[in-house]
């Protein structure tokens, strides 16, 4: 099997890779081990100057890293060197505080010495998607190899450059040998690594069928898991908001990496009191964005991932204008090389529409209007998924009412939804269980141990 970097611009093979044989699996399973026992017992400074090492690579090499993973997955070069330096922060962060979120705790307990411990778990397999190819893995190494725990990466198979400078990345910070290991596999051999007593947990950034997977291979075995998924987040604009800065964020929001991440704005539920002039902003906006050469800095939006990405968003657009939605923009195929997509806008957009019941992995915007406030929570809340939401209001008792009643792991007022290291991250329903980022990221993969020590050495009379 062949593991390809393919230029979404212009669709050329750049460079071809060899999947790892079940030999070289397994070579990496033993040492994988091996390093989570050296590991876990190393002191939390030794891993902590390893991570905030690797955070001091990343930001000298964001432009490096960012023309890397521009060429193998397509978005506009400014946002992959962002991108690096963000995983930078995401290092500095856990390398500043992990000490402080895994210090013991203790537990007041009259005659005893009694505590809650967080210890590694060990081998965290850790299955990783394209659009975000540097970011959604440090944000779960940085925290991991913090904690003690030891980390092999299956990345999403058209990325395997920045798989491997991932990995190398770890080893020039100063990572023993096995702590953290890219292995370039398909997704087909994914189980069988989840069955292998050496694999102690598993996270997965990836589509609801994938999550599913995953959760199913791992629950067989008894192994825990953390599921970040699909979305597909409201964007709520009220009557009394600032319609400029909503329009203005609005646009960014719907196309930030060319329109292919979870939290990216997707339904925009309008009060229908300002519906026609948002619209008539919105569209004039996203009309006047750049297509073109992800290296060019004058590209808003770049191509799509994959062909069969491209295609399938047409597919969703197509079905939406079947079932009655309304084509005000784009809704085509860009000519020539590479997987490009029009920004486009769709009105008329129901509950029924698949661009308001699936997810869309582009720069396609389904505007519904609501009635009022409440319409505007059950239109948001009617959906399998729930990652992130948006809402836009200069009240203050609707914004309460938005941070109780809307279902997502995030809700945003008066700004776009976006994730930061200090914040935990991660979504409810379809979207996924569990979260990466902040204090309840890193304490994901250990083992919340109670110690109670007894005085005297006696035994409690209470067994339970």
């Amino acid at each position: 099997m062949a593991i390809e970097t393919v230029n979404p611009a212009t669709g050329e093979i750049i460079r071809a890779f060899n999947a790892h044989t079940d030999l070289e699996i397994q070579d990496k399973l033993a040492a994988a081990q091996r390093a989570a026992r050296s590991w876990r017992a190393a002191p939390m400074a030794e891993r902590t100057s390893v991570v905030r090492r690797a955070g001091e690579l990343l930001e000298a090499r964001k432009q490096e890293y960012g023309r890397l993973m521009t060429l193998e997955m397509g978005k506009p070069l400014a946002a992959a060197i962002e991108e690096a330096a963000k995983c930078a922060t995401a290092c500095r962060f856990y390398a500043d505080n992990a000490e402080r979120f895994l210090a013991d705790e203790p537990v007041e307990a009259k005659g005893e010495r009694s505590y809650v411990a967080f210890q590694p778990l060990g081998v965290v397999l850790a299955v990783m998607p394209w659009n975000f190819p540097f970011w959604q893995v440090i944000r779960f190494a940085a925290p991991a190899l913090c904690a003690g725990n030891v980390g092999l990466l299956k990345h999403s198979s058209n990325v395997p450059q920045c798989a491997l400078a991932i990995e190398q990345l770890f080893e020039e910070a100063g990572a023993p040998g096995g702590t953290f290991q890219t292995l370039l596999i398909g997704s087909e051999t994914v189980a069988g690594l989840l069955a292998d007593d050496r694999i102690a947990a598993a996270t997965l950034t990836g589509s609801e069928g994938a999550g599913s997977s995953v959760a199913s291979a791992a629950g067989k075995h008894i192994k825990k898991t953390v599921l970040e998924l699909g979305g597909s987040d409201p964007f709520i604009v009220m009557g009394s908001a600032d319609l400029d800065a909503a329009v203005s964020t609005a646009v960014k929001a719907r196309t930030i990496n060319n329109g292919q991440s979870c939290i990216a704005a997707k339904r925009f539920i309008i009060d229908e009191a300002i519906a026609d002039d948002f619209i008539e902003r919105f569209v004039g906006k996203m009309r006047a964005l750049v297509v073109g050469d992800p290296m060019d800095a004058r590209t808003s939006i770049g191509p799509l991932a994959t062909a069969k990405i491209r295609d399938d968003l047409h597919d969703q657009v197509e079905r939406s204008v079947a079932a009655g939605a309304r084509l005000l923009l784009g809704g085509r195929r860009v000519d020539g090389r590479g997987f490009f997509y029009e920004p486009t806008v769709l009105v008329d957009v129901t509950p029924q529409s698949p661009v308001f019941r699936e997810e869309t992995f582009g720069p396609v915007a389904a505007i519904i209007r609501a009635r009022d406030l409440e319409h505007a929570i059950e239109l948001a809340n009617d959906s399998r998924f729930g990652l992130a939401s948006a809402a836009w209001t200069r009240e203050e008792s609707e914004m309460d009412q938005f941070a109780r009643e809307l279902e997502a792991g995030s809700v945003f007022i008066n700004g776009m939804v976006a994730s930061d290291p200090r914040f935990p991250f991660g979504g409810v329903k379809k979207s996924g269980y569990g979260r990466e980022l902040g204090e309840f990221g890193i304490r994901e993969f250990v083992n919340i141990k109670t110690v109670r020590v007894m005085g005297g050495g006696q035994a409690s009379g209470n067994t339970e």
